[in-house]
């Protein structure tokens, strides 16, 4: 392969911060990799995607800890990726909350997808021997709206639409106009689109921009702290895809095949997106689900750690 496989390249260690958003919000971030957001209220702590391993999940913790002695008691997973929720057990909390929609993947795909992501992310999968044994349920689903209080603080927890994945899920606090978005917005971060739907993810845009958000946790990114940057948040990501599948889409109806329009698309695409985190590693997933999805293949195939390899092999060997 002349391009080492997915972020096998990506072995440094990135630089976290954890951010004060406002009295009852914080943004843990690490310059690209998967965030996770804090949602604090006067009873019990809300955590919004675990981090990969139960060992970098300690790292949340402890800065919870510096903040506040409330128990955690929520994990909201805002979507199925192990990249995000296999250090849920670090947290030893009351519930673990998704969508039925991300639930029924996990059903479906989710010791594909385990497998899939250990085997692209090295780095943050090198302490996996930490992983409990099995996949991370939730214990309770909802379907598009749950209301859950924290103590004198209501978190909304909403599906506004399919993006990232059927089961997207955001946490809003609507007095202080913070959302926490998951994928479905990255900021100065290669949107990952494996598992997308690309015609319904602008219109999901759309419904994110109504809620005219002040601040924002995006699942890539630093954290969107007022109204502009949140704006920008949601344009760039929106640019991206449409960028995207609309250069598919047109190499589709040329007649032309995948390995053909994944190079026309990469160069394309590399002037105006090569400097966002993880950019080399989503474009042969991101162009050959826009493909799929361009010949009419509404649903996502599954990902499994063998077609990951022969699919970067057929594009980047």
């Amino acid at each position: 392969m002349s391009k080492q496989f997915a972020s096998h390249a990506d072995m440094d260690d990135k630089v976290v911060s954890f951010e004060k958003l406002s009295d009852n919000a914080y943004a843990y971030t690490a310059e690209g990799d998967p965030n996770t957001g804090v949602i604090i209220g006067d009873e019990a702590v809300m955590v919004i995607d675990t981090q990969a391993t139960p060992v970098m999940a300690q790292d949340v913790i402890r800065r919870i800890r510096e903040v506040t002695d409330k128990p955690i008691k929520y994990i909201l997973l805002s979507h199925y990726h192990a990249v995000r929720v296999f250090g849920a057990s670090a947290y030893n909390a009351q519930e673990i909350l998704a969508s039925r929609d991300t639930y029924d993947l996990i059903v479906e795909r989710g010791e594909q997808d385990k497998a899939s992501e250990i085997g692209r992310f090295p780095r943050l999968f090198r302490n996996a021997e930490s992983i409990p044994p099995g996949l991370v349920w939730p214990t309770m689903t909802f379907k598009g709206e749950m209301t859950v209080n924290l103590g004198n603080l209501e978190v909304k927890l909403l599906q506004v639409g399919r993006g990232h994945t059927k089961g997207d899920t955001i946490a809003w606090l609507p007095e202080q106009k913070i959302l926490f978005a998951g994928d479905l917005v990255e900021y100065q971060s290669t949107p990952y689109c494996g598992d997308a739907y690309f015609r319904d993810w602008p219109t999901t845009l759309d419904a994110l921009s109504s809620f005219e958000a002040e601040k924002m946790v995006p699942g890539r990114g630093p954290a969107l702290k007022d109204a502009t940057e949140v704006r920008q948040g949601l344009a760039g990501t929106r640019a991206f895809l449409t960028d995207l599948y609309g250069a598919v889409n047109r190499g589709v109806a040329e007649g032309k095949d995948l390995k053909t329009i994944y190079r026309e698309v990469y160069d394309f695409m590399k002037p105006r997106y090569s400097d966002w985190v993880i950019f080399d590693h989503c474009m042969p997933f991101d162009v050959s689900r826009a493909y799929d999805e361009a010949m009419g293949h509404t649903d996502p195939r599954i990902w499994t750690d063998k077609r990951d390899l022969e699919m970067w092999a057929q594009l980047e060997g």
